[in-house]
């Protein structure tokens, strides 16, 4: 029996892997929230299926998103990663993901974990949206607006609402699935 899926992801196995296991599935912690907005902040300008082909990639070149490693990456290891044709070789991300990572552990000290900061914005549990067509889900809406310009107050860059948003769908912090997918009701 052939399962039923969101559009965006059908034809290509990794994304339908993707979309099956992970997309929309409520993140709390804060190590899985932190890959995947270093991983939004690369997809800026370009498709998901290209940042999820370079997952393990970006996990290798990253030390497996340890934020702590990261907040601490000096110019040389700057440099070896601006030459590593495994990841997106964007000098601003790059340089964009060391200093989201020292805000994000900002943020953990004043709110105990980032997980906390970044829920209180949706009051600890996804929002469950009834979208019927792809077409119907937004690219952003006032929650990502909100949490994005608090992002960048906070010294965030890469943050715009639309990636916001891709993160609040990805972590389910909301959930976009379209409700005739097989994964609406069980996320």
């Amino acid at each position: 029996m052939t399962k039923h899926r969101c559009n965006w992801c059908v034809g290509d196995k990794l994304y339908e892997t993707y979309h099956d296991q992970e997309w929309g599935v409520p993140v709390y912690d804060d190590d899985t929230i932190f890959e995947f907005l270093i991983l939004e902040t690369f997809q800026a300008g370009l498709s998901w299926i290209t940042i999820l082909r370079k997952r393990e990639n970006f996990k290798k070149a990253f030390d497996n998103f340890n934020y702590k490693k990261i907040a601490n990456y000096k110019q040389p290891k700057i440099d070896s990663l601006l030459q590593d044709a495994g990841i997106i070789r964007n000098k601003l991300k790059i340089n964009a993901t060391v200093s989201n990572a020292q805000a994000f552990m900002k943020i953990q000290d004043e709110f105990g974990s980032f997980s906390k900061y970044i829920w209180d914005f949706v009051g600890g549990k996804p929002i469950t949206n009834t979208w019927k067509t792809l077409s119907e889900v937004p690219a952003t809406t006032t929650v990502s607006d909100t949490i994005s310009k608090d992002l960048k107050k906070r010294g965030f860059k890469f943050v715009g609402s639309t990636v916001i948003y891709a993160h609040m769908q990805a972590t389910g912090m909301v959930n976009d699935h379209i409700t005739s997918c097989h994964r609406y009701k069980e996320v």
